[in-house]
């Protein structure tokens, strides 16, 4: 038999094989055979694969989001430098991810009620939507008693971030919507997702249709609310996230008068009130007329290291209405009940002991020992010069350089020290100029980290 000519593809498993076959021009191949004609082998011709597509449009709204979300972006630079740097150290104190371990007498609570779960007395199955009622009792009288709010006000869930996005469903697409600038990045992008804005404009870093209430240390990281056009949504966070400044008694004030006047509701995020260390307000409810124009959401993450657990709660007052006078807690409620099916029940087991004696005291010495970073790198900036803000109120610490573009600074001191920080860009466009550097980390990590600043910056 001869052979007159073969051809192969690169996913052939002889692609690499050393190979006499002569022309590589298609031909047929004939091959004799005793009294039973001719059989003819024919290579198929190749062909460019496609790639299949549906008829099912992509939403535009999403097609409207700028690259990547802010963290899952740091954390690709963070990946690519590590393979070019594989033997360097990296230490990261971009995203507020919690370090230390959870308190023995949280832990151990889950571990109970896991173990539970493997008894016919101990098992339970769904539970309600709200959250179980002992939790709901206990985060009214530790963080709201005497406020006006009652236990029925609350809904427990897997947390903060995940409530946010479902508060936008509740309030839909026609609405407008007014940000702190600098603020966290779910906020917008959440916004944008449901077609609230515009498009982004290149220029001037922000979308269309979006109040961006600039938070500066010209005038104390608060709004000049007189420049702010009514909108029908605020969102809000004191202490901030990424600035560390907290809001005061008088400023909140204001702003619950902005929001009456304007018939706007507040989503007032309080998720790093326990770090207050001045005597401001922890819940936007500690403010006269609140309940009549806000809701407020909160979380355990960065309390008692639930980042990973995921446990959450967001108060809304039966006091806050909508134009109609419908309750906005009525169409939350419907929201969580269809999209959600409660939090964990381990979960919730360890938010309860969180908010024992024993728990919360446990959980205050670790926000101490965080508080404690934000000081040494607090300290080891305006050593070096720089403008520092943060830190005091909040596990971040704001740090200023002037005329300098963000994510140039995040990778210079990526680049030099191996150290993840977060540009402040990334909060929006007022942050532009500052890095937030997070005080979640080991202590060795955090006095590693310092000293490398002061071998790049001294």
């Amino acid at each position: 038999m001869a052979l007159q000519n073969h051809a192969i593809s690169s996913s052939s498993s002889v692609f690499l094989a050393p190979s006499n076959l002569g022309s590589s021009r298609a031909s047929n191949v004939s091959i004799a055979a005793k009294e039973i004609g001719v059989v003819r082998c024919v290579m198929t011709p190749y062909e460019e694969k496609t790639t299949y597509k549906t008829k099912v449009s992509r939403n535009a709204n999403i097609a409207k989001l700028q690259a990547g979300y802010l963290f899952p972006e740091i954390a690709r630079r963070k990946a690519a430098h590590m393979l070019k740097y594989p033997d360097a150290q990296v230490i990261s104190l971009g995203i507020g991810d919690t370090t230390e371990p959870i308190p023995d007498v949280i832990t151990s609570a889950m571990a109970k009620r896991s173990y539970a779960l493997s008894t016919l007395e101990g098992y339970s199955g769904y539970g309600a939507e709200q959250g179980e009622k002992q939790l709901r009792a206990a985060i009214t009288s530790t963080f709201y008693r005497d406020l006006g709010i009652g236990e029925e006000d609350i809904f427990v869930s897997d947390g903060a971030k995940c409530d946010i996005s479902r508060l936008q469903v509740v309030f839909g697409s026609d609405v407008t919507m007014a940000v702190q600038d600098p603020s966290y990045p779910a906020y917008v992008d959440s916004s944008v997702i449901m077609g609230q804005t515009g498009q982004f404009q290149q220029d001037i870093g922000k979308y269309a249709k979006i109040q961006y209430m600039k938070c500066t240390p010209e005038n104390g990281f608060f709004p000049d609310l007189s420049t702010v056009a009514r909108t029908d949504i605020i969102f809000f966070c004191s202490p901030n996230n990424p600035t560390g400044s907290a809001a005061t008694r008088e400023q909140l004030t204001r702003l619950v008068k902005f929001a009456k006047d304007n018939g706007s509701i507040i989503v007032y995020d309080s998720a790093y009130a326990m770090y207050m260390s001045d005597d401001n307000p922890q819940s936007i409810f500690e403010i006269p007329g609140a309940r009549e124009v806000a809701l407020e959401t909160s979380s355990f993450s960065k309390y008692a290291g639930f980042t990973g657990v995921r446990l959450g709660w967001t108060v809304v007052p039966k006091e806050l209405l909508f134009a109609d006078g419908s309750p906005v807690a009525k169409d939350f409620n419907r929201i969580v009940c269809t999209c959600f099916n409660g939090a964990s029940n381990i979960a919730q087991a360890g938010a309860l002991a969180c908010l024992s004696p024993e728990g919360l005291s446990a959980m205050h010495e670790v926000i101490g020992f965080y508080k404690e970073n934000t000081k040494i790198i607090v300290d080891t900036f305006s050593s070096l010069g720089f403008k520092v803000y943060g830190g005091k109120n909040a596990p971040y610490v704001w740090v200023h350089f002037p005329g300098r573009s963000s994510w140039d600074v995040f990778s210079e001191i990526l680049g030099k020290t191996h150290v993840v920080t977060t540009p402040g860009s990334g909060f929006g466009p007022a942050g532009e100029g500052f890095i937030r550097v997070s005080a979640f980390g080991h202590r060795n990590n955090i006095l590693e980290a310092c000293k490398r600043f002061k071998q790049l910056y001294k």
